[in-house]
């Protein structure tokens, strides 16, 4: 009998961990490619001449994540000081008033000395790349706003309505996502850095992203429902609904938008008191997002 070696043995896992460590050195950046002022330009690494001038915006950066890496004097053996992110400043001490500040893409290429892996690998091209929405839109470098992330405001929520106005209003609504409450934030279903989807979903697409907690809805069935099956957003308003369930709009005349068929005893035309009682349609057919009775075909077991 073969004896088959565990895949991540002590010795793999030690190698890859080094490997990890290694790649996590902020990358070598031509800074002449990110603004032609550096051009001629040379590091000085002494941030107490930065002091000299920046004493104030230099204190409140002591107390944010990156300061206190700064303070460590390393990160995976990389020497981190102000000229890491802000670039080779010689001709900056010689003529302070010369120095230009930064474009979003020129925030995004300092920042991306180090944080260009894991979900930002679809940063660049992201729909917020493409508005010009840069790193420091939304976080907070130079000093502590929030208690994780460097975000620019206290919550993540409050970051992202400073731009989406009309979905922060949506999660105010009677049915919506416990996001005001902390248990969810936005991006549990988005990947604000990019993602290969639509929407920038975490999941690629609204199902897959809504089954991450609406288990139970995934199936598979005996009996589908197409429209569940294609799409939660067909009958669903994700970010805030004034109709239960978050549904896009009352449940009877929900159905009723694809369910034209005449003869039905609860149909409008027939029976206008049965229809919009309770929940609906769903008084009957209560399996509605599909069913494994042998009998469900119609959603009602």
């Amino acid at each position: 009998m073969i004896k088959r070696t565990p895949l991540f043995t002590p010795l793999l896992i030690l190698a890859l961990l080094a490997s990890w460590l290694a790649g996590a050195a902020a990358a070598d950046l031509d800074w002449t490619l990110v603004d032609p002022q550096f051009d001629g330009a040379t590091f000085v690494r002494d941030s107490a001449q930065c002091r000299g001038c920046h004493e104030d915006a230099m204190a409140a950066y002591e107390r944010t994540v990156h300061g206190r890496q700064q303070a460590f004097g390393h990160r995976a053996n990389a020497t981190i000081d102000c000229e890491s992110c802000h670039g080779p400043r010689s001709r900056h001490i010689e003529d302070p008033e010369a120095t230009r500040a930064f474009s979003p893409a020129q925030y995004d290429a300092a920042c991306m000395q180090c944080h260009q892996g894991g979900g930002r690998i679809h940063w660049r091209g992201s729909m917020h790349s493409a508005a010009d929405v840069s790193c420091v839109s939304c976080h907070a470098v130079m000093e502590k706003r929030s208690a994780k992330a460097l975000l620019s405001r206290p919550t993540e929520s409050a970051v992202c309505a400073d731009c989406h106005r009309d979905v922060a209003a949506k999660m105010h609504r009677p049915s919506r996502h416990p996001i005001a409450e902390g248990l969810l934030d936005c991006s549990s279903c988005h990947n604000v850095h990019g993602a290969p989807g639509a929407g920038m979903l975490v999941a690629g697409n609204a199902n897959e992203t809504c089954y991450g907690c609406h288990e139970d809805k995934r199936g598979p069935f005996v009996w589908e429902h197409p429209p569940v099956r294609e799409d939660c957003l067909s009958c669903h308003e994700p970010h805030g609904s004034n109709n239960r369930y978050l549904l896009s709009t009352t449940s009877s005349t929900l159905c009723v938008s694809c369910h034209q068929y005449g003869g039905h005893i609860n149909q409008y035309r027939y029976n206008r008191v049965s229809t919009p009682y309770g929940n609906g349609c769903a008084n009957c057919h209560v399996t509605l997002h599909g069913s494994n009775h042998p009998s469900g075909a119609k959603f009602n077991r």
